[in-house]
C-alpha cells in the first residue's frame, strides 16, 4: 500500500508519557506475552497467535470484546528500530485488508528516565480516518496507551 504523501486529514496522533525506559516500553510492544496483557481498549482482551517483529514479518492477534465478539488483527512490520521506532501496517488478519492503515510508534527517551510514546495512524483516505474517529477510535487508543503505561510501571 502506498501511504505517501503524508496528509493531516488522514492522520490520527496519540501521545503519552510513560514512567519507564524506552527499552521497557519497546519490549511491551514486541514480546507476545507482554503485548497480550495490555493491548486493546477497556473491556477488551488480546490473544497473540504469532509475533515475529522484524521488517517483512507480522504479528497476528485477536481482540475479544466483553460481549465475546472477536476482531482479528495483523501488524505487517515495515521498519523496526529497537527501542526507538516501529512502523507497521495494521488491519484485520486477511491479505489486502481494505481497512489497513500505517502505524508509526516512536519511543523518545526523556532526561528524567520517562518515555514519550507517540502513535501515528495514517489512513488511506480522510473518510477512513473520520470513520475511526466517529466510532471512538481516539478514545480507545488513549485507553490502550493508558493500559500500556500501567503494564510498564508494574515491570
Amino acid at each position: 500500500m502506498n501511504f505517501e504523501p503524508w496528509s493531516l486529514d488522514r492522520e490520527i496522533v496519540l501521545c503519552r508519557v510513560i514512567d519507564a525506559s524506552p527499552e521497557v516500553v519497546f519490549a511491551a510492544w514486541t514480546s507476545a506475552d507482554q503485548f497480550a496483557t495490555w493491548f486493546g481498549p477497556d473491556g477488551f482482551s488480546t490473544k497473540v497467535r504469532q509475533m515475529e517483529v522484524h521488517p517483512g514479518s507480522c504479528a497476528k492477534f485477536d481482540m475479544y470484546s466483553s460481549d465475546g465478539t472477536v476482531f482479528t488483527n495483523r501488524f505487517a512490520y515495515v521498519e523496526v528500530v529497537p527501542n526507538e521506532r516501529l512502523v507497521m501496517d495494521h488491519g484485520s488478519d486477511q491479505d489486502d485488508s481494505p481497512d489497513r492503515f500505517r502505524v508509526t510508534v516512536t519511543f523518545d527517551r526523556q532526561d528524567n528516565g520517562k518515555t514519550v510514546v507517540t502513535l501515528r495512524q495514517l489512513h488511506q483516505t480522510s473518510e477512513m480516518r473520520n470513520t475511526v474517529i466517529s466510532f471512538g477510535g481516539v478514545e480507545m487508543g488513549l485507553q490502550t496507551l493508558r493500559k500500556l503505561e500501567e503494564h510498564c510501571i508494574q515491570i
